[in-house]
């Protein structure tokens, strides 16, 4: 059997999970925009909706039980959609200036990549990241080896981001994809998994690279077996609870997953 006939493409998120271990550059540069309207921001806050569009990130945070009286106490009113825009006008040129910094390659991302590749397999990708980042990402990633065949970005499209199917959706048609179950979307995000769910495709949840466990991959490798097991476990439990098909570590793990995917799709299994 050829894992091609049933796994026709692979659709990765980018930070947490082909690049950016512990997915830094987005949370880091929230606290700094956020830091610079007097508004104190921890960096586990800032992870807090990770996946979704940065716009409406910013907009969760601001709306947050917990952050929301701070922008009361500093501006005497609660945060308003142009503050949204403010905040997000400062975000976007720290994000582009900081990207780069934080987006190496994953372990195992590149070669994970080549294998899918000579086995036939597309690959797509998504993110919550805006285009402009986008475009300062994609040639980062490309210098480093790694070049999707697609990478739509949350503002691409009129419909919108995740949770929505959209992007997703938009890469198996970018892709000439034949059948939407032979889609495998691999994301560390709740919202990420929500999207490849509607769309209609498996779905793996990443636990140990991604946003939720949020370690660097030096960090992540100097814990001990009993300490992964540990810090990894809620990340896991929140993934499979938002109905992940399968969780592994990190895209190293990947490949194994397909294989049975593949198996279960030739038995005439469905997502």
């Amino acid at each position: 059997m050829s894992i091609a006939q049933h796994v026709e493409a692979v659709i990765f998120d980018w930070a947490g999970t082909m690049v950016d271990f512990g997915s830094f550059a987005p949370t880091q540069v929230l606290v700094e925009a956020f830091n610079g309207f007097n508004i104190p921001l921890t960096l586990d806050e800032a992870r807090g909706p990770m996946g979704v569009g940065k716009w409406q990130h910013i907009e969760a945070l601001a709306k947050d039980p917990a952050i929301a009286p701070r922008w009361q106490e500093r501006f005497g009113r609660a945060a308003c959609a142009e503050d949204i825009d403010a905040l997000y006008a400062a975000f976007m040129p720290l994000q582009l200036q900081r990207v780069g910094h934080y987006s190496q390659m994953i372990p195992g991302a590149l070669e994970l990549a080549g294998l899918l590749r000579s086995h036939g397999i597309k690959i797509g990708s998504c993110s919550g990241y805006p285009r402009q980042v986008m475009n300062a990402l994609l040639p980062i990633a490309a210098d480093a080896g790694y070049t999707p065949d697609c990478a739509i970005a949350a503002d691409d499209l009129k419909a919108g981001g995740r949770p929505g199917p959209w992007m997703a959706l938009q890469c198996v048609i970018d892709l000439a994809i034949n059948h939407v179950a032979a889609c495998v979307k691999v994301d560390d995000t709740v919202p990420g998994i929500a999207e490849g769910l509607r769309a209609g495709m498996w779905t793996v949840g990443l636990s140990a690279s991604g946003n939720e466990v949020g370690l660097t991959s030096a960090e992540w490798h100097a814990l001990s077996s009993a300490e992964r097991a540990a810090r990894k476990a809620p990340a896991e439990d929140k993934l499979r609870a938002a109905g992940a098909h399968y969780v592994i570590d990190t895209v190293a793990d990947l490949w194994p997953v397909l294989q049975d995917i593949a198996a279960r799709r030739a038995r005439g299994e469905r997502p």
